[in-house]
């Protein structure tokens, strides 16, 4: 367990390599020893089967991490067909096998194009969707099936990487709330074979790519040969978690009144949606939202800025 003696003050985001086979949470709790961290979560579980980029938000970034949980995300997934799991993934057991019908590439890309773009999805009963405040997968292994409501999402890109000896790899970018598991399992069902996933790896979240990644080999390499300081290099600014936001430059006045919890008219704002600020010489002060009369309201201010 980790201890809350000699922790620190981090700010930053750290986009980790999870590997396989442990908890986000369990890799979160490294990160927070590894860094003597005061405060950090993570935002978008990858289950224990797979791997990839997980951000981790430290202090400040912790208030706007809910931008990266809606975030897009990028997927690469091998699946096998013909056989069907309780899990929809290799930890599963199995529960069908059917024969593997000969497909040629038009005949796949006819199956996929009905999974492409607005599509609705029942999460499997194998996530980590929590019902009473219980995680569907934990009501699953005792037997409860909970009945769950279908969900719209968007697959904005599917296409095949490489189809082998029943082996199908994908290559998957799709809006937040996709279940790639269940994603694959309906697949195997339109091929008529059923399939499961054997691996899944993240390799893009919001703005950030899997190049960006780094592995708990390398921090802890980091953290031995070079110290604690040199490892916090290696975080990101907060503010990239929001920079597809239209950034607004506040002067002292307006940065007054948005301590406050007050809207503000700030000149060539954009019309709608959300908005980041910055002092007049580029240090990142928190985001806002346009409301309908054209003001600026603040929804999430950075601790420099409540301080001013």
């Amino acid at each position: 367990m980790f201890r809350n003696v000699n922790r620190r003050e981090v700010q930053g985001i750290l986009l980790l390599d999870k590997p396989k086979g442990i908890s986000s949470n369990a890799a979160l709790q490294i990160v927070k020893r590894l860094f003597k961290a005061k405060k950090a979560g993570h935002t978008g579980s990858l289950d224990p089967v797979a791997s990839g980029l997980l951000p981790i938000c430290f202090g400040e970034a912790t208030k706007f991490s809910q931008f990266l949980l809606e975030a897009d995300k990028h997927y690469q997934t091998t699946a096998v067909l013909g056989i069907r799991t309780d899990t929809g993934d290799i930890e599963g057991n199995v529960v069908s096998e059917r024969p593997v019908p000969d497909l040629n590439s038009v005949d796949i890309e006819t199956i996929l194009d009905r999974f492409r773009g607005r599509i609705s999805q029942i999460p499997s009963m194998f996530s980590a969707i929590k019902h009473q405040g219980q995680p569907l997968y934990k009501l699953a292994r005792q037997g409860i099936v909970i009945e769950r409501e279908a969900r719209e999402l968007t697959i904005k890109e599917l296409k095949v990487l490489e189809l082998k000896n029943n082996t199908m790899r994908l290559e998957i970018r799709a809006t937040k709330g996709t279940y790639v598991r269940t994603l694959v399992e309906d697949i195997g069902e339109a091929l008529g074979c059923g399939a499961h996933v054997v691996e899944l790896r993240r390799l893009g979240s919001g703005p950030y790519t899997a190049e960006q990644m780094l592995s708990f080999e390398i921090l802890e390499h980091i953290l031995e040969q070079e110290g604690i300081e040199k490892l916090e290099s290696y975080l990101l600014p907060v503010d990239t978690s929001v920079a597809f936001m239209p950034d607004l430059r506040v002067s002292e006045a307006t940065s007054y009144y948005l301590r406050q919890g007050q809207p503000v008219q700030i000149p060539y704002a954009p019309t709608s949606g959300w908005v980041r600020f910055s002092s007049q010489n580029g240090r990142f002060l928190g985001v806002g939202e346009i409301l309908e009369d054209g003001r600026v309201a603040p929804r999430r201010l950075t601790q420099e800025m409540v301080s001013l």
